[in-house]
């Protein structure tokens, strides 16, 4: 069988998700032949992950008939054949619902094929002489070997047609030996790893992916963020997605010596580090940020808004901003005025009405609402869709108010009067007050998530359900 030359780059899709075959160009004349085996820029034009490989390696085969058993390893593959023709079996061991599809292909150099980690890969040379290569986006390790998964090649259920029977074959012991697909254990997806998951938006992320073993949890004592060691000690290939829930928040506390270091710390540095690691490991990080990156002159923040902080607390997290965004991979998702399990506004607000306290609460602030469910429903809903990266606002929907209304908003369902709010200014409500500059306006403009299908629900509804719930 010669090769077919001068073929255009195309792809094609196979019934294994993530599996797909490429038709290579190769140019040939009288003295032999030539081809790109692996162009990235035209390769990702077409579709093809940007795996980022990182080791070559060859199987040579001096016989037909030489069969190399079915084996799902915890990286990415791209293949083609060298000089020969093989028949290629690839079986998905992943978790899912097409765990056990097979696909089947004959190969030559003319071909290649991108296996993504967890998909088995087996094949049968046809040919005397042939090199088989592989692109791998991780280097092997040892400890790699007892994360493989493995299907005997004869297993019933995938039932392979190999053009060489099986007890005619070249196989080795070890292939012989591999469990039937009954007895497969799959192999998992690689993890997420959520920080700050004792705060707000930490606990309402932990309520989320309740019982998902493939998200895990980490507080402050789990994860430093401030300690290298922390990052060093984590084997980032086992993950592809960090969500950085936690922050230093106390935005008066910001403007102190002290407060402005812890304040750098944790929301600047911490970030620096969380983003060398996502960059290193191609992994996507998804960042929470604030209204606070600007200062309120605007009637309505869009995500291109250029960053204008006024405090300390907003500087940082714009900084924080600025590093995330050169993450490939990438979501910040800014919000403004966070409610969730845990001491805020409405917490203190209820706490007062069932006191019979009558405060004064700042008017000239407005803004929404977001509830903690909401903005991580949002965060899943981005890295199950696969949405853009980039910056995505997302606060709850509705009538933007001030903090007096939202009060009496409180009020009013806590079995109290609305009038009992009194409502004053900024300047009269900190008069006297060392405290940090807030933007008056903290109005997001939602039509970019929306458009990417997810509507938050009203503040005014999720404000009732919280209430109710205590």
């Amino acid at each position: 069988m010669s090769i077919e030359f001068s073929k255009k780059l195309t792809a094609h899709e196979t019934p294994i998700p993530g599996v797909v075959l490429y038709d290579l160009p190769v140019h040939g004349d009288n003295r032999g032949w030539f081809k790109e085996n692996w162009q990235r820029e035209k390769m990702v034009a077409l579709g093809l992950p940007d795996f980022r490989p990182v080791q070559n390696n060859i199987s040579f085969n001096e016989k037909a008939g030489t069969t190399r058993g079915i084996h799902a390893e915890p990286w990415d593959k791209f293949i083609s054949v060298a000089t020969g023709r093989i028949f290629g079996a690839w079986v998905d061991l992943r978790e899912g619902a097409s765990f056990g599809a097979v696909f089947t292909a004959e190969l030559d150099a003319s071909q290649a094929i991108f296996i993504p980690r967890g998909v088995g890969n087996a094949f049968q040379t046809l040919a005397d002489n042939t090199a088989y290569t592989y692109l791998v986006n991780d280097h092997w390790s040892a400890d790699a070997q007892g994360q493989y998964t493995f299907l005997n090649l004869a297993d019933e259920s995938a039932a392979i047609a190999w053009p060489v029977p099986l007890e005619e074959a070249e196989l080795s012991d070890k292939d012989k030996a591999h469990p039937r697909l009954g007895d497969v254990v799959p192999m998992p997806p690689k993890k997420t790893l959520v920080l700050g998951a004792d705060g707000q938006l930490g606990k309402a992320l932990r309520e989320l992916y309740d019982g998902d073993t493939s998200v895990e949890f980490a507080g402050r004592t789990e994860f430093d963020l401030g300690s290298a060691d922390a990052f060093a000690a984590r084997n980032w290939k086992n993950y592809s997605t960090i969500i950085n829930a936690a922050a230093y928040t106390a935005v008066d506390a910001a403007e102190s010596g002290q407060g402005r270091a812890a304040a750098w710390a944790a929301n600047v540095s911490a970030v620096a580090r969380l983003a060398r690691t996502a960059v290193e490991h191609d992994l996507v990080l998804v960042h929470v940020s604030s209204d606070y990156v600007f200062d309120g002159t605007q009637e309505l923040h869009t995500e291109d808004e250029p960053l204008s902080p006024l405090g300390v607390y907003g500087q940082t997290k714009a900084a924080g901003d600025a590093v995330v965004s050169v993450v490939p991979r990438h979501y910040i998702v800014r919000t403004s005025w966070v409610i969730g399990e845990g001491n805020n506004f409405v917490r203190i607000m209820a706490s007062l009405a069932g006191r019979g306290i009558e405060p004064s609460v700042v008017n000239d602030q407005i803004g929404r609402l977001s509830f903690t469910e909401d903005i991580a429903a949002g965060i899943r809903h981005l890295l199950e869709t696969g949405a853009p990266f980039g910056t995505y606002n997302l606060s709850n929907e509705g009538a933007p108010q001030s903090w007096a209304d939202i009060a009496a908003d409180v009020y009013e369902l806590s079995g109290k009067s609305r009038d009992a709010v009194t409502g004053v200014s900024t300047e009269e409500y900190f008069r006297g007050k060392s405290v940090a500059p807030r933007p008056v306006n903290s109005i997001l403009d939602l039509a970019k998530i929306a458009a990417a299908g997810f509507v938050p629900a009203t503040a005014a509804d999720r404000l009732q359900t919280y209430l109710t719930k205590g």
